[in-house]
């Protein structure tokens, strides 16, 4: 079982930028695959990125690529998630969340995913 909290989140204007954070505590971090999800008022959650357990890959929806950057830190057991030029589509509240050990498959389908954090709120003004 491995427990994750989020941090980072605010209030920032269109364009800015904000990096998430999602420490992770438990066993077996460095061998899970990582992703990060959204979900905003009204609207089903969505995946925004995600990275495999060793870091070599990476994964991204559409609606953020070239903007967002997934990473870890697996000796701080910490994924991050730098945002850049956000829009105020970008708000939400965003979820780090953890495959079971060793799973690289369907990384950005949240139904494959085992353990969840409690989330952070992003809102982006215009």
């Amino acid at each position: 079982q491995v427990q994750l909290v989020e941090s980072g989140g605010g209030l920032v204007q269109a364009g800015a930028s904000l990096r998430l954070s999602c420490a992770a505590s438990g066993r077996m971090f460095s061998n899970r695959s990582m992703g990060w999800f959204r979900q905003a008022p009204g609207k089903e959650r969505e995946p925004v990125a995600a990275i495999t357990w060793s870091g070599a890959g990476t994964y991204y929806a559409d609606s953020v690529k070239g903007r967002f950057t997934i990473s870890r830190d697996n000796a701080k057991n910490t994924v991050y998630l730098q945002m850049s030029s956000l829009k105020p589509e970008d708000t939400a509240v965003y979820y780090c969340a953890a495959k079971p050990p060793w799973s690289v498959y369907e990384l950005l389908d949240g139904t494959f995913y085992a353990n969840w954090g409690q989330g952070t709120q992003v809102t982006v003004s215009s």
